[in-house]
């Protein structure tokens, strides 16, 4: 899948995934797609509640490896 930009959060526990996410989208335009890549178990719930609650849109997750990539549309 197609991104504008991508964050590494590999190692950082909750809230810092998220935080460093919603910090990263303000730079990025309506309709952009963030990558976030993440291995804090808690990200798989943080996530989608992130997007629900600021209006983003999870587009999809993908789990390999132990990592989770989630792709965030800016909305």
């Amino acid at each position: 899948m197609n991104f504008n930009d991508q964050l590494d959060a590999i190692g950082a526990l909750c809230p810092i995934p998220v935080l460093k996410a919603q910090k990263r989208l303000k730079n990025l335009q309506s309709g952009e797609i963030l990558n976030v890549l993440a291995d804090d178990p808690a990200a798989t719930i943080d996530f989608p509640h992130f997007c629900s609650e600021q209006g983003h849109r999870l587009l999809k997750v993908i789990d390999e490896n132990n990592c989770k990539s989630f792709f965030i549309k800016k909305i």
